[in-house]
């Protein structure tokens, strides 16, 4: 079931907003997503948070300056998604301009697993021989490798933003804003947020000491085209201090000064960098990189984003290109065999969904579980073979359920059912024998029965409501696109009535509309569906500037329409 709703919103903070000189619409919209200071708006580098709120970001400064200064060896430990690809090359950048001697690895996830593993130290050991490891993105978790590296003699230094477990690991600096005790007002700074955050310190602990002056210094916000693409790509909540991380990327890619490989994924995905929105971050860029992790190996993505060889950054957004059409064939053999698997599903009585097939592919079965979870509305995990009688799983969840603590509880009360699970609130990955999976999909539908009421399983479409006829213009569609909507600061949705005039499906999968509102008339586009309205329809719909052989005109994206 989905069902339309209005958005509420406060006509004070509104009124106080459009009399602080925001546009009337933007200022509805924002008091509705709670905003209501216009100080709240500002994308300046100068209203970002401090870094000194950050637990031990100082203790991590003097230890890498210290560590600088006496020549030792630092090897970076990635996580093989687009946040972990930006934060190592945020990382290694950043190190390398401060006179770090670094290096990376990331590990292959079908042969090491998730994160700091014994067995990644062990291979870091191997061919880099570092005095410190520098986990991006990831380590929050990893307590059986910090103690490999420390038996080694390796140092290691933690930068994550994941929710730790019961236990932290015993790291020399541990920077993550959801540990114990860190009063860090933003908790959702993605990885790469951290990491960037990390090097500031750093900077500013090294002209204390005399390293630089402010002339000299390296100039960290030509890193924030990374930071802005890893933290849109790993959808944490765009709050107002990820908003000006973003919006400062955003900035430099409008104005062409990107990274290579940044540039070179804008080319290859058709995007132009100059009208650069997070919606190309999210779905052009961050798939591309993402596909390397997923098929691959991720220091192909990491290679594009630290070349300043334009030549090499476009060879390498070609193959990133290619082994994103090769996930994409993977994904949608797997899509309809899980939809063989679900025909007999039904949702009126499932609160959650666990689906297994000895043929997917690890590297795929999170983009899986994250389309059947839009179908059907309901907490998805989906699990591939990963050797030795285990498999591996991938959930996604909705509004209301929160995963990683659903794996929580079905480990404390089934402790020998999951060999290891985490992740967020929305995202989260586990392990288990094959021969478990049944049992593991009946204590994870008794949590969500117990968890999840009827009305938190309905999709709800949150609208902003009706919008005036004065504003379907392109020039107040490049307004909108003026400001960073995303996670948690969600693009405006609107909704009205209309009467239908013509409808036709496109290609066998879309709905093309012609709809028409106080006599005027729209095109508009459904994705995805090819079932007919009837005459008249309320429908919920985004604003598209659609240019076509050199006329842009406004479509409507609809989202969804029910019979007026």
């Amino acid at each position: 079931m989905t069902r339309i709703t209005h958005r509420p919103c406060p006509f004070r903070e509104s009124e106080m907003l459009r009399q602080g000189g925001i546009h009337p619409v933007l200022a509805r919209l924002f008091a509705a997503r709670g905003l209501t200071d216009p100080k709240d708006l500002s994308s300046e580098l100068s209203a970002l948070i401090l870094p000194s709120g950050l637990l031990h970001i100082d203790a991590a400064a003097v230890f890498l300056a210290d560590a600088i200064a006496a020549g030792k060896r630092m090897v970076i430990v990635a996580d093989y998604d687009c946040d972990g690809a930006t934060a190592c090359a945020v990382a290694l950048r950043g190190l390398r301009a401060m006179g770090a001697n670094v290096d990376f690895i990331v590990p292959n996830r079908f042969e090491y697993g998730y994160g700091l593993t014994p067995e990644i130290v062990a291979l870091t050991a191997r061919e880099k021989a570092p005095d410190i490891i520098l986990t991006v993105d990831n380590g929050i978790a990893s307590i059986d490798g910090v103690e490999e590296a420390k038996r080694r003699g390796i140092e290691v230094i933690v930068t994550d933003h994941h929710l730790p477990g019961d236990r932290l690991p015993d790291a020399r600096v541990i920077v993550n804003p959801n540990q114990p005790a860190c009063g860090f007002p933003s908790k959702n700074l993605a990885g790469v947020g951290v990491v960037f955050y990390v090097l500031l310190a750093l900077r500013a602990e090294l002209r204390r000491r005399g390293v630089f002056d402010a002339q000299t210094q390296p100039k960290l916000d030509s890193l924030l085209d990374l930071v802005a693409l890893g933290t849109v790509a790993d959808v944490v909540k765009l709050d107002t201090n990820n908003r000006i991380l973003v919006a400062q990327g955003l900035k430099r890619m409008r104005a062409g000064r990107m990274h290579a490989g940044v540039a070179a994924l804008f080319r290859v995905a058709g995007r132009q960098a100059r009208c650069a929105t997070p919606f190309d971050l999210g779905f052009a860029l961050g798939p591309r990189l993402n596909a390397a992790g997923r098929l691959q190996d991720m220091s192909l993505g990491i290679e594009c984003l630290i070349t300043d060889d334009e030549g090499r950054a476009w060879a390498l957004a070609q193959q990133l290109n290619e082994i994103n059409l090769k996930r994409r064939e993977i994904e949608a053999e797997m899509q309809d065999t899980a939809l063989l698997h679900l025909d007999d599903f039904q949702p009126s009585q499932s609160s959650t969904i666990c689906v297994f097939d000895d043929s997917w592919h690890q590297g795929v079965i999170g983009i899986v579980a994250s389309r059947l979870k839009e179908k059907f509305y309901r907490p998805t995990i989906t699990f591939a073979p990963a050797g030795d009688g285990w498999i591996k799983g991938s959930g996604r969840s909705i509004a209301g359920f929160h995963l990683r603590d659903a794996l929580d509880l079905v480990s404390k009360r089934a402790p020998s059912l999951i060999d290891k699970f985490g992740g967020h609130a929305m995202a989260a990955g586990l392990s288990i024998r094959a021969d478990a999976f049944d049992a593991f999909a009946t204590a994870f539908e008794t949590v969500g029965q117990s968890w999840l009421t009827e009305q938190q399983l309905e999709r709800i479409i949150e609208t902003d409501g009706p919008l005036e006829d004065a504003y379907f213009t392109t020039q107040f569609i490049e307004l909108m696109d003026g400001i960073v909507w995303g996670q948690g600061f969600a693009p405006p949705v609107f909704c009205d009535e209309f009467r239908v005039i013509s409808q036709r499906i496109l290609k066998e999968r879309h709905l093309k509309l012609l709809l028409e509102r106080n006599g005027a008339r729209y095109d508009a586009i459904w994705f995805g569906r090819t079932d007919a309205l009837g005459d008249r329809a309320r429908v919920a719909f985004r604003l598209d500037a659609n240019e076509y052989n050199g006329t842009t005109r406004v479509q409507l994206m609809v989202e969804h329409a029910e019979p007026a």
